[in-house]
């Protein structure tokens, strides 16, 4: 069969294999259903665009950029826009793919989708940064709109890249349409609470989780890598609920204290330096000793692939909380499953981020905007609502918390496909 598989090879431990894995490991839960299961293993659709654009000394710069839509078959796409050198199409599928995963597992009328350029924006200036995400949602506006595909914030893109992006679209399709993205600024149709509702997610699920396994938050000791939106806002959380962020990873370095970080001062720090590194409340380690710093709960939310096998027999943690995409490759995993670790995976652990970026979607729509505790309110009714369902299929079964998601959500998604039939 030639498919997009054929194209990209992909090795286990890649994003693309991890996932394929993953989905595998779901068939033997899928009954009769399983004759579809070949539609999740195809992205629908990928568009690869050149992005040119006038540097300020004049030149003329070449960036390549992606869109893809792995499935629509539960509603339009959903998903986000990464600005980062070692961008790749074969990870841009991982992800929107995940993504598909995701919003199936909290059961939004989303489909998955992905974007990215191969880009280090901190090279770029303000005013090129503006050029590069203008010509690529010009390049991509053939598949993206607020009922096809609506695009959100990801690594290395924010607020203001999605301003530039519901402008550039707005003017091409000549009205202004604020649901073609979602994590825009608040005046112009954003949500409150949008900002921290990743990390709040994070948070919540591994509350949830700390019960199961009677594991109390009051002093316990949290490590997390990336400290990004994700990462902070989970790490305050948790310092509020008592426990302890004792070791902190970025692309900056490591840094590491017994006796718990003062949030009130390091997330400034973070603000102001870009990275943890050179914080005076803690002591600079190796990064790979961050793997080794005794935790309960570790929170990987940087890149995907991070806790490899290696990592994952060293790990101290009783619980990991995925907040990045695909944290965790597939041999990882079934170590850490043999070791009694908790895993809260990527596609239920994160999931806050785009079921606000729902909320948002729909408020736009609506014209009608809800109050940050109404956001917060919902946010966790419908997280702890889709762990509950995904503990009992896991109960039910006898497998891990990620087979689990994976058979909830591939189980919707494939009902939906089963019941619209294929055309023509």
């Amino acid at each position: 069969m030639s498919s997009f598989l054929s194209y990209v090879n992909p090795t286990a431990d890649s994003p693309w294999g991890t996932y394929l894995a993953q989905v595998d490991r779901v068939i033997p839960y899928l009954g009769h259903l399983g004759r579809w299961v070949g539609m999740l293993k195809c992205p629908k659709r990928a568009l690869i665009v050149d992005v040119p654009i006038e540097l300020d000394n004049g030149t003329v710069a070449h960036f390549e950029g992606y869109r893809v839509q792995h499935s629509l078959t539960r509603g339009p796409g959903k998903g986000g826009v990464r600005f980062h050198p070692d961008v790749t199409l074969e990870e841009v599928m991982a992800l929107a793919a995940w993504m598909s995963i995701k919003n199936a597992a909290v059961n939004l009328p989303f489909g998955g989708a992905k974007g990215g350029i191969r880009v280090d924006p901190k090279l770029l200036s303000r005013h090129e940064l503006e050029k590069l995400t203008r010509r690529y949602t010009s390049e991509i506006g053939i598949i993206i709109g607020p009922q096809q595909d609506i695009p959100a914030p990801d690594v290395n893109t924010n607020a203001q890249i999605m301003a530039w992006m519901m402008d550039t679209y707005s003017m091409n399709v000549g009205a202004t349409a604020t649901g073609v993205v979602t994590g825009k600024p608040l005046h112009l149709g954003g949500s409150l609470g949008r900002i921290k509702a990743t990390g709040r997610g994070v948070f919540v699920t591994g509350r949830e989780a700390a019960r199961r396994i009677s594991l109390d938050l009051d002093d316990a000791r949290v490590a997390v890598q990336g400290f990004g939106n994700v990462g902070s806002a989970a790490a305050e959380l948790f310092a509020q609920a008592g426990a302890k962020i004792v070791a902190a990873q970025d692309h900056s370095g490591t840094i590491c204290n017994a006796n718990g970080f003062d949030l009130a001062e390091l997330i400034p720090h973070v603000k102001a330096t870009g990275g943890v590194a050179g914080f005076m409340g803690g002591e600079a380690m190796a990064n790979e000793e961050f793997w080794d710093v005794p935790c309960e709960i570790m929170i990987p939310a940087a890149l995907e692939g991070q806790l490899t096998a290696d990592r994952a027999r060293r790990l101290k943690a009783r619980l990991v909380l995925e907040g990045a995409n695909g944290p965790t490759t597939t041999g990882a995993d079934d170590i850490l499953t043999d070791r009694g670790v908790l895993v809260v995976p990527d596609v239920i652990c994160n999931a806050g981020g785009v079921t606000v970026s729902y909320f948002e979607w729909v408020q736009d729509f609506s014209s009608f905007f809800w109050t940050e505790d109404e956001i917060n309110v919902r946010l966790d009714k419908i997280m702890v609502g889709a762990l509950k369902n995904i503990w009992e299929t896991a109960d039910r079964h006898k497998v891990s918390l990620r087979t689990a998601t994976f058979a909830v959500a591939c189980e919707r998604i494939l009902q939906a496909r089963d019941a619209r039939g294929l055309y023509p």
